[in-house]
């Protein structure tokens, strides 16, 4: 099976240029921050850099900081629907596997940025806790399509039973995921975030595919311990 590719049907030209945007906003804010610190970079600055407005900079993101974390909601979305919708063949993880190479189909181009990104969060505590808590929501949407793809929950199911009930946050009031979406949402994203690091440590002439495809087959396999390097 192949890792890392985009089989799907490929955005349309209005898709391609609101991503085209929010990428170019989001790469300019990373820099600017590199170079000058993100707490003295603006939404004017970073709006000038893409060559945008401030108005379409709020059109992308909620907040100053969101920028600088690189959150995106539709990726996410996408990711789920993609793990809804894999073909019934595949296990949960080799779905959620499927979905997250197509969204990263483009990384193997971004690298500088990734490394951008990582020195930002790491010069602010603040950024970093706000990228932690964003990840961690889309952690816990990611087991919600999980469950509904195992059958455990239906689309947009609601309730409020005694325990296990999420209080705040995205999907308030919904029962929270059973252990394991749970865990292997959080087992996918950490994955995904030690593939892009240990690309990022390797160098420019490093293969991302191959790292991604690494780590997930050390996942498939139970992460059975490797055989000694020759």
């Amino acid at each position: 099976m192949q890792y890392v590719t985009n089989e799907g049907a490929a955005p349309g030209l209005r898709e391609r240029k609101k991503r085209a945007t929010r990428t170019a906003l989001a790469d300019a804010a990373v820099r600017l921050a590199a170079e000058h610190g993100a707490e003295n970079v603006t939404v004017e600055a970073i709006s000038e850099a893409a060559g945008v407005s401030p108005r379409t900079f709020f059109n992308y993101f909620d907040s100053h900081d969101d920028a600088f974390v690189m959150m995106d909601r539709d990726a996410g979305e996408r990711v789920r629907q993609a793990v809804r919708e894999a073909p019934a063949g595949l296990s949960p993880l080799e779905a959620v596997r499927e979905a997250l190479a197509t969204e990263l189909v483009d990384v193997a181009e971004r690298q500088e940025i990734w490394r951008l990104r990582a020195t930002v969060l790491q010069r602010s505590p603040r950024l970093l806790v706000r990228g932690l808590g964003a990840h961690m929501a889309e952690e816990i949407e990611l087991a919600d399509a999980i469950a509904v793809r195992l059958g455990a929950r239906v689309p947009g199911e609601k309730g409020t039973p005694p325990h296990g009930t999420r209080r705040d946050g995205p999907g308030a009031g919904t029962p929270a995921p059973d252990l394991y979406p749970r865990l292997l949402a959080a087992v996918a994203g950490t994955a995904v975030r030690v593939a892009v690091e240990h690309w990022c440590a390797q160098g420019p002439d490093a293969d991302f595919s191959e790292v991604f495809r690494r780590v997930f087959t050390l996942l498939t396999d139970g992460l059975a311990q490797p055989p000694p390097a020759e």
